[in-house]
């Protein structure tokens, strides 16, 4: 039986101080923000995911954005090397979180960076976004990490958004969705299908039919309606205006076997 839980980690009382690169600087609302990462946690667990929370690390502002720590793929957990410096402390507690969970752990080393939200996974596909945060050998490095368990991993250029996962995610049934503007080379995905707004590129897939996505999206949430799928919609605002979006928040392990 697959597992469905779901690693978060509670926002540092210095959010408001967190990175942004592509976006210009909004005043961040700590305390919305902590009420709003509570109804996304909460989302979760209303379908079905069993939420494990790694320690917080209150003087790492970025550290809600638990995904850019670490990569899983089968049972492996790649810890990664951020390309931000000022994120490099947040990896010990995430380390510690997949470890006590079973998984077997690995790392990016120096010279290598790499971020999280740069990797999208579709089947046993494992795209890497090549950018601001990731470089040359962090891909390498991963690829070492998971080709031998079977993955294909495809190196794609980032060069519009912070990360891969900022311009596309993936329907359940392996369409990349996204907004053709943000994307490098959009050609590189078979199936793709470009969506009405930016934030509607991000999606979580809860399982079954159901989609994740931010309330900032209402266009791309009817269109998914129209497709079939029960969009799950959270607000997100205060995680938007640093770059964050809907994936950022969560690694779900599915590959843990009981």
């Amino acid at each position: 039986m697959p597992s469905k839980k779901a690693l978060v980690r509670r926002p540092s009382p210095r959010l408001a101080e967190g990175l942004v690169t592509h976006i210009e600087r909004e005043k961040v609302d700590v305390d919305l923000a902590v009420e709003q990462w509570e109804a996304y946690v909460k989302a979760l667990r209303t379908h079905g995911w069993e939420t494990v929370e790694v320690e917080p690390a209150d003087d790492c502002p970025d550290s809600v954005f638990v995904e850019d720590t670490v990569v899983l793929y089968k049972n492996v957990a790649l810890i990664t090397r951020p390309g931000a410096e000022s994120r490099r402390d947040e990896t010990a507690g995430v380390e510690e979180a997949v470890a006590g969970l079973g998984c077997s752990v690995n790392w990016i080393w120096e010279p290598g960076t790499l971020e999280g939200g740069d990797v999208l996974k579709i089947g046993d596909t494992v795209y890497v976004g090549r950018g601001g945060r990731t470089n040359a050998a962090g891909v390498q490095q991963l690829r070492a990490a998971f080709e031998p368990l079977g993955a294909r991993v495809v190196a794609v250029p980032v060069s519009k958004v912070l990360h891969l996962k900022s311009a596309v995610t993936a329907l359940p049934d392996g369409t990349v969705i996204g907004r053709i503007p943000k994307m490098d080379v959009p050609s590189l995905f078979a199936r793709f299908l470009p969506v009405p707004e930016e934030s509607g590129s991000h999606v979580v897939l809860l399982g079954g039919d159901k989609l994740l996505l931010a309330a900032s999206a209402p266009k791309t949430a009817e269109l998914f309606a129209d497709l079939g799928y029960e969009p799950v919609v959270v607000d997100i605002s205060e995680f938007e205006k640093l770059e964050g979006c809907v994936t950022c928040l969560s690694v779900r392990l599915r590959e843990l076997y009981a």
